[in-house]
């Protein structure tokens, strides 16, 4: 047993590290195939298809077989899922991100970003320039590549499938009665660790660029708090699939029984137990066809029992409390990191970092504490149903804190302030031009911003008026910026005024509201977090020993249909709406956001998740997902 518990522990770990590494990957996967938001909640929701999909199947029939080596398998599939997810990297080809300078004009000095000044447009994906003939159009165009990443994700939804169930009960026979919860609580915990490492391995690889050790770093313009910037993110996938293949390898050559201990070995079953067992472990099978009619006889009463369970008021509330609650957890778990990049302007590799590092231990400390309150307070069903909302209800209030500690817009002329620095915001590409830009022929599509000395960002250095640029790479500079000088008319003139590659860092106080929605954030989860493991009580303990299973069963499927799939879709869908500007693909088309309407996308998150960012009543059953 000790040795299954240590393989199961190992596997757990490794599916929990390759899912929270897939929730820190969104942005990147986002820019690298210049997608939506809503088509992430797809990818995202597709782990949970694949586990609906055998997920019956695997229950009912894993039991009768060899269990170790179909969880073998599962992992198996698992590990092949996660490769797949990183296929297209090594297919779709080098990462060309949205560049107003061509690369050969990197390395040169004094030349014009403004179109009529120079013979040559120097635009570097511009379509009016290269039209649909731009290299790798053809096959690039042919094929989603974000398809292999959600097949390999529902790969891995199938491959999870056995490991709970079967891994469960699995110890659940082979250990002394008293030594199983320990056992199972081990497990639970190594589960809580693996997004940990997880959310770091995102971290980790976000500060790594996408083509790293094939492009010369000298001459990439974007740092890794640019919204073009992709991370090494295929590099995580390969290395959670290597864990999760290794983890398959010692259930391979575990017994499929192993000996009964002594308690385990005794007929007599527990009055408990005695209402839905029919037969001690050594008491014969009977033939086939009284098993026939005993199958037959269960399927008719299914929906009788079913309806019976449903006709209990606690379960019936509860249910459909923890939909609405799953609901708003996973959207927020999933997009947290992104609202964090967006909103406080934080590079992907430190919002994974502080999930990883403060909001994910936080969790696990309040589901741990709140069983230790329950055993010393010796709560019943009404105690822990009264502790479980009253600590949801004290996490609720506090979470209401999220909507006063916002950020404004970042300042962007043409979309969030005009030309003269008043705030409005806008949509059309007519707003990018103005008076001071007008004699460049500039193209409103091209997204390279700028920071002009006077504290605003431009879409391109074109736009903002500037006529010359010097130095190379990073370290690009662009002078006689006339629009720089109308939003700001006491300054000098246009002559001496420059622009400098990336957004402006100045976001009205935002780094100092950032560690107070940190510390509130982990203060909120902390609290709900208190009441997950009363409210599971609660759902076990308001139902009839004979329906345990079935509620049980029944609860997960409907989160999973419910929640798991709909709410990254819907999310996403919703964010989406706040997008103010649209990048470009290469060949054509809309590709991922580059900025958000900073207060819309606070409200919407907010609103869609009355609970965020905490874990509600539930939190043990989603890091059993992950």
């Amino acid at each position: 047993p000790s040795i299954f518990l240590a393989a199961l522990s190992f596997a757990y770990f490794a599916k929990a590290l390759s899912g929270s590494y897939m929730k820190s990957t969104i942005t990147q996967l986002e820019r690298r195939f210049d997608i939506p938001s809503y088509i992430i909640g797809i990818i995202d929701g597709s782990f949970e298809i694949g586990n609906l999909l055998v997920i019956a199947f695997v229950s009912y029939f894993g039991a009768k077989l060899h269990r170790p080596k179909i969880i073998s398998v599962g992992c198996l599939l698992m590990s092949l899922g996660t490769f797949l997810i990183a296929m297209p990297h090594f297919i779709i080809g080098r990462y060309t991100f949205e560049t107003f300078l061509k690369p050969a004009l990197n390395t040169s000095s004094n030349i014009s970003p403004c179109p009529a000044n120079h013979p040559e447009p120097p635009h570097a994906v511009n379509l009016a320039v290269y039209g649909s003939s731009f290299p790798g159009c053809e096959r690039e165009s042919s094929l989603s590549m974000w398809i292999y990443i959600f097949m390999g994700n529902v790969l891995r939804g199938i491959g999870e499938t056995p490991v709970q169930p079967l891994g469960i009960s699995y110890i659940d026979d082979y250990t002394r009665a008293e030594d199983t919860a320990l056992y199972i609580g081990c497990v639970q915990t190594i589960s809580i660790i693996g997004p940990v490492f997880g959310y770091l391995l995102g971290s980790f690889c976000a500060k790594i660029y996408v083509d790293i050790g094939f492009v010369d770093m000298d001459t990439i313009t974007i740092s890794p708090s640019d919204a073009r910037w992709v991370g090494a993110w295929w590099l995580g996938y390969l290395i959670a699939g290597v864990i999760t293949l290794l983890s398959a390898v010692p259930f391979w050559f575990l017994p499929k029984a192993l000996p009964l201990t002594s308690d385990r070995q005794e007929t007599q079953c527990s009055p408990e137990q005695a209402q839905f067992l029919k037969h001690s472990l050594h008491v014969q099978h009977k033939n086939m066809p009284d098993e026939l009619v005993s199958f037959h006889n269960m399927a008719k009463e299914f929906l009788p029992t079913l309806k019976s369970l449903m006709g209990n008021p606690v379960y019936f509330v509860y249910l459909c409390v923890t939909i609405i609650q799953f609901n708003s957890l996973i959207g927020m778990v999933t997009y947290k990191p992104k609202y964090i990049e967006q909103h406080y302007g934080q590079s992907a590799s430190k919002a994974n970092f502080l999930m990883g590092v403060i909001n994910i231990p936080a969790v696990a400390l309040g589901i741990f504490l709140g069983g230790v309150i329950m055993k010393k307070l010796k709560f019943g069903i009404m105690g822990a149903a009264k502790f479980a909302f009253g600590t949801s209800l004290l996490g609720y209030f506090l979470s209401l804190c999220f909507f006063a500690m916002g950020c404004e817009n970042a300042k962007v002329a043409g979309i969030t302030v005009s030309y003269q620095g008043v705030d409005a915001l806008s949509h059309h590409n007519k707003s990018l031009l103005s008076g001071c830009n007008m004699g460049c022929a500039c193209s409103a599509k091209d997204w390279d911003p700028v920071c002009g000395e006077n504290g605003i960002t431009y879409v391109n250095p074109c736009l903002a008026g500037c006529t010359i640029a010097s130095g190379s790479g990073k370290n690009t500079t662009f002078h006689h910026c006339r629009c720089v000088s109308e939003a700001d008319p006491g300054s000098v003139a246009a002559s001496n005024l420059t622009a400098t590659l990336g957004h402006c860092p100045q976001r009205g106080g935002c780094d100092q509201i950032f560690p107070y929605f940190l510390a509130l954030s982990v203060i909120t989860s902390f609290i709900i977090s208190l009441g997950g493991t009363p409210g599971y009580v609660l759902l076990i303990r308001c139902i009839k020993p004979e329906l345990k299973s079935l509620a049980l069963g029944f609860h997960t499927l409907a989160t999973r249909t419910l929640a798991g799939i709909p709410a990254p879709i819907y999310f996403g869908a919703v964010i989406d709406t706040t997008c103010l500007r649209w990048g470009n693909k290469r060949c054509g088309g809309r590709g991922a956001c580059r900025i958000y309407n900073t207060a819309a996308y606070r409200y919407s998150l907010g609103l869609l998740s009355p609970y965020s960012p905490q874990l509600a009543l539930h939190p043990t059953r989603f890091f059993t997902r992950l």
